[in-house]
Protein backbone atom coordinates (compact mmCIF):
# COMPACT_ATOMS: atom_id res chain seq x y z
CA UNK A 1 0.00 0.00 0.00
CA UNK A 2 3.01 2.02 1.10
CA UNK A 3 4.57 1.75 -2.53
CA UNK A 4 1.46 2.40 -4.71
CA UNK A 5 0.79 5.66 -3.00
CA UNK A 6 4.69 6.21 -3.21
CA UNK A 7 4.07 5.27 -6.86
CA UNK A 8 1.09 7.52 -7.51
CA UNK A 9 2.96 10.87 -5.91
CA UNK A 10 5.65 9.93 -7.86
CA UNK A 11 3.38 9.95 -10.92
CA UNK A 12 2.24 13.41 -9.67
CA UNK A 13 5.17 14.54 -9.39
CA UNK A 14 6.46 14.07 -13.01
CA UNK A 15 3.29 16.08 -14.22
CA UNK A 16 4.13 18.74 -12.32
CA UNK A 17 7.78 18.95 -13.70
CA UNK A 18 6.31 18.17 -17.31
CA UNK A 19 3.12 20.26 -16.95
CA UNK A 20 3.86 23.80 -16.96
CA UNK A 21 3.05 23.98 -20.86
CA UNK A 22 1.06 21.17 -22.29
CA UNK A 23 4.77 19.59 -21.93
CA UNK A 24 4.80 16.29 -23.06
CA UNK A 25 6.97 13.46 -21.26
CA UNK A 26 9.47 12.52 -23.64
CA UNK A 27 13.22 10.01 -23.30
CA UNK A 28 15.52 7.92 -24.77
CA UNK A 29 16.04 5.84 -23.01
CA UNK A 30 13.43 2.70 -22.02
CA UNK A 31 12.85 2.11 -17.96
CA UNK A 32 14.96 -1.14 -18.97
CA UNK A 33 17.98 0.65 -20.42
CA UNK A 34 17.97 3.76 -17.96
CA UNK A 35 20.83 3.26 -15.10
CA UNK A 36 18.82 2.55 -12.13
CA UNK A 37 19.32 4.64 -9.20
CA UNK A 38 18.11 2.51 -6.27
CA UNK A 39 20.95 -0.34 -7.70
CA UNK A 40 23.75 2.80 -7.70
CA UNK A 41 23.21 5.03 -5.25
CA UNK A 42 23.75 4.28 -1.28
CA UNK A 43 20.98 5.00 0.63
CA UNK A 44 20.02 9.04 2.13
CA UNK A 45 21.98 9.99 4.76
CA UNK A 46 19.72 9.22 8.11
CA UNK A 47 19.75 11.52 11.17
CA UNK A 48 21.87 12.47 13.69
CA UNK A 49 25.50 11.12 11.21
CA UNK A 50 27.68 13.41 9.42
CA UNK A 51 26.40 13.69 6.39
CA UNK A 52 22.93 14.41 7.50
CA UNK A 53 24.11 17.09 10.14
CA UNK A 54 25.94 18.66 7.03
CA UNK A 55 22.79 18.52 4.84
CA UNK A 56 21.11 20.66 7.75
CA UNK A 57 23.58 22.86 8.12
CA UNK A 58 23.74 23.53 4.30
CA UNK A 59 19.92 24.18 4.85
CA UNK A 60 20.22 26.47 7.68
CA UNK A 61 23.25 28.50 6.11
CA UNK A 62 21.00 29.08 2.60
CA UNK A 63 18.08 30.30 4.46
CA UNK A 64 19.88 33.81 4.37
CA UNK A 65 19.16 33.80 0.36
CA UNK A 66 15.42 34.47 0.52
CA UNK A 67 14.70 37.64 -0.90
CA UNK A 68 18.15 37.82 -3.01
CA UNK A 69 19.29 37.32 -6.80
CA UNK A 70 20.26 34.07 -6.07
CA UNK A 71 16.51 33.43 -4.47
CA UNK A 72 15.43 33.96 -7.56
CA UNK A 73 17.54 32.25 -9.61
CA UNK A 74 16.84 29.23 -7.80
CA UNK A 75 12.85 30.24 -8.60
CA UNK A 76 14.17 30.28 -11.74
CA UNK A 77 15.72 27.60 -11.91
CA UNK A 78 13.13 25.36 -10.60
CA UNK A 79 10.94 25.95 -14.05
CA UNK A 80 11.98 22.70 -16.23
CA UNK A 81 9.01 23.19 -18.94
CA UNK A 82 9.91 23.43 -22.41
CA UNK A 83 9.75 26.72 -22.51
CA UNK A 84 12.54 27.59 -20.23
CA UNK A 85 14.28 24.32 -19.39
CA UNK A 86 16.91 26.14 -21.63
CA UNK A 87 17.33 29.37 -19.67
CA UNK A 88 19.87 28.52 -17.31
CA UNK A 89 22.51 28.20 -20.25
CA UNK A 90 21.33 30.82 -22.73
CA UNK A 91 23.39 33.61 -21.42
CA UNK A 92 26.15 31.45 -21.34
CA UNK A 93 26.34 30.28 -25.40
CA UNK A 94 24.71 33.64 -26.03
CA UNK A 95 21.61 32.67 -27.16
CA UNK A 96 17.71 32.20 -26.76
CA UNK A 97 17.68 28.31 -26.14
CA UNK A 98 14.12 27.98 -26.95
CA UNK A 99 11.06 26.38 -28.73
CA UNK A 100 11.24 29.10 -31.10
CA UNK A 101 15.20 29.51 -31.60
CA UNK A 102 16.91 25.98 -30.99
CA UNK A 103 13.58 23.48 -31.46
CA UNK A 104 16.28 20.80 -31.94
CA UNK A 105 18.24 21.20 -28.87
CA UNK A 106 15.20 21.39 -27.55
CA UNK A 107 13.87 18.25 -28.45
CA UNK A 108 17.32 16.94 -26.96
CA UNK A 109 16.95 18.63 -24.13
CA UNK A 110 13.58 17.42 -23.60
CA UNK A 111 14.19 13.73 -24.01
CA UNK A 112 17.61 14.22 -21.46
CA UNK A 113 15.33 15.68 -19.12
CA UNK A 114 12.80 12.27 -19.23
CA UNK A 115 15.63 10.02 -19.10
CA UNK A 116 17.64 12.11 -16.02
CA UNK A 117 14.95 13.91 -13.97
CA UNK A 118 12.65 11.43 -14.23
CA UNK A 119 13.45 7.57 -14.86
CA UNK A 120 17.22 7.59 -13.46
CA UNK A 121 15.94 9.18 -10.06
CA UNK A 122 12.70 7.64 -9.88
CA UNK A 123 13.60 4.31 -8.28
CA UNK A 124 15.46 5.58 -5.19
CA UNK A 125 12.77 8.24 -4.96
CA UNK A 126 10.10 5.67 -4.37
CA UNK A 127 11.96 3.47 -1.92
CA UNK A 128 14.10 5.73 0.17
CA UNK A 129 11.01 8.64 0.42
CA UNK A 130 12.94 10.83 1.75
CA UNK A 131 11.32 13.68 3.58
CA UNK A 132 12.42 16.78 2.13
CA UNK A 133 13.73 20.29 3.78
CA UNK A 134 10.81 22.42 3.83
CA UNK A 135 8.75 19.85 5.36
CA UNK A 136 11.12 18.59 7.98
CA UNK A 137 11.76 21.81 9.51
CA UNK A 138 8.16 22.75 8.34
CA UNK A 139 8.71 26.17 6.68
CA UNK A 140 8.62 27.36 3.11
CA UNK A 141 10.28 26.72 -0.29
CA UNK A 142 11.37 29.40 -2.87
CA UNK A 143 8.47 27.59 -4.54
CA UNK A 144 5.32 27.63 -2.60
CA UNK A 145 2.95 26.91 -5.87
CA UNK A 146 5.07 23.14 -5.75
CA UNK A 147 5.15 22.23 -2.35
CA UNK A 148 2.19 20.16 -2.17
CA UNK A 149 3.21 18.35 -5.21
CA UNK A 150 6.95 18.16 -3.91
CA UNK A 151 5.72 16.89 -0.52
CA UNK A 152 4.58 13.70 -1.30
CA UNK A 153 7.42 12.81 -3.56
CA UNK A 154 10.87 11.33 -2.47
CA UNK A 155 13.56 14.17 -2.18
CA UNK A 156 16.48 11.41 -2.50
CA UNK A 157 18.24 11.79 -5.59
CA UNK A 158 17.31 15.21 -7.13
CA UNK A 159 15.61 15.12 -10.63
CA UNK A 160 16.46 18.93 -11.30
CA UNK A 161 20.04 18.45 -10.17
CA UNK A 162 20.12 15.40 -12.89
CA UNK A 163 18.88 17.48 -15.73
CA UNK A 164 20.81 20.29 -14.69
CA UNK A 165 24.23 18.36 -14.73
CA UNK A 166 23.06 16.25 -17.75
CA UNK A 167 22.15 19.36 -19.74
CA UNK A 168 25.46 20.80 -18.64
CA UNK A 169 27.03 17.91 -19.94
CA UNK A 170 24.90 17.99 -23.64
CA UNK A 171 25.57 21.42 -24.30
CA UNK A 172 29.64 21.38 -23.21
CA UNK A 173 29.84 18.35 -25.68
CA UNK A 174 28.32 20.72 -28.26
CA UNK A 175 30.62 23.60 -28.02
CA UNK A 176 33.22 22.57 -26.19
CA UNK A 177 35.03 26.15 -25.96
CA UNK A 178 32.69 26.85 -23.84
CA UNK A 179 32.43 23.77 -21.30
CA UNK A 180 33.91 25.28 -18.31
CA UNK A 181 31.01 28.33 -18.25
CA UNK A 182 28.57 25.30 -18.78
CA UNK A 183 29.63 22.96 -16.11
CA UNK A 184 29.76 25.94 -13.64
CA UNK A 185 26.03 26.78 -14.41
CA UNK A 186 24.65 23.11 -14.30
CA UNK A 187 26.74 22.76 -10.63
CA UNK A 188 25.00 26.45 -9.69
CA UNK A 189 21.52 24.66 -11.58
CA UNK A 190 21.86 22.05 -8.95
CA UNK A 191 22.81 23.88 -6.00
CA UNK A 192 19.48 25.86 -6.48
CA UNK A 193 17.67 23.19 -5.25
CA UNK A 194 19.31 23.81 -1.86
CA UNK A 195 18.85 27.19 -1.94
CA UNK A 196 14.66 26.71 -2.69
CA UNK A 197 14.67 24.62 0.45
CA UNK A 198 13.25 21.46 -1.64
CA UNK A 199 16.38 19.48 -1.77
CA UNK A 200 18.82 18.38 0.80
CA UNK A 201 22.90 18.91 -0.20
CA UNK A 202 23.36 15.19 -0.42
CA UNK A 203 20.12 14.99 -2.89
CA UNK A 204 21.40 17.37 -5.27
CA UNK A 205 25.10 15.19 -5.28
CA UNK A 206 23.40 12.42 -5.89
CA UNK A 207 20.95 13.78 -8.64
CA UNK A 208 24.75 14.88 -10.60
CA UNK A 209 25.76 11.33 -10.49
CA UNK A 210 22.89 10.05 -11.95
CA UNK A 211 22.91 12.53 -14.26
CA UNK A 212 26.01 11.23 -15.68
CA UNK A 213 25.29 7.87 -15.66
CA UNK A 214 22.21 8.52 -18.18
CA UNK A 215 24.37 10.78 -20.20
CA UNK A 216 27.29 7.95 -20.34
CA UNK A 217 24.11 5.57 -21.33
CA UNK A 218 22.85 8.02 -24.05
CA UNK A 219 26.00 7.46 -26.16
CA UNK A 220 25.15 3.75 -26.62
CA UNK A 221 21.77 4.57 -27.96
CA UNK A 222 21.96 5.88 -31.57
CA UNK A 223 18.97 7.88 -31.72
CA UNK A 224 20.25 10.04 -29.14
CA UNK A 225 23.37 10.01 -31.29
CA UNK A 226 21.44 11.77 -34.20
CA UNK A 227 19.72 13.82 -32.66
CA UNK A 228 22.69 15.47 -31.20
CA UNK A 229 23.85 15.64 -34.49
CA UNK A 230 21.14 17.63 -35.84
CA UNK A 231 21.01 19.96 -32.48
CA UNK A 232 25.09 20.40 -33.94
CA UNK A 233 24.01 21.49 -36.92
CA UNK A 234 21.00 23.94 -35.88
CA UNK A 235 24.00 25.57 -33.75
CA UNK A 236 26.63 25.76 -36.49
CA UNK A 237 23.15 27.86 -38.70
CA UNK A 238 22.70 30.16 -35.61
CA UNK A 239 26.47 30.63 -35.67
CA UNK A 240 26.77 29.34 -32.07
CA UNK A 241 29.62 26.79 -33.77
CA UNK A 242 31.61 27.07 -37.00
CA UNK A 243 30.49 25.31 -39.89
Amino acid sequence: MIRTLAAITSILWSSYIFAATNDEIVNFLSVHEVPDSLSILPPPPTENTVQWNADKQAFIQTRHFEGTRRWKLAIADANLSANHMGDAFSDVLGIDISPRTTPKLIEVLKRVRGDSARLAVRSAKLEYMRIRPFVQFNTHSCTPESEKALSGNGSYPSGHASYGWAAALVLAELVPEKQNALFARGYDFGQSRVVCGVHWQSDVDAGRLMGSAAYARLHAKPEFISALAEASKELQELGVLKK
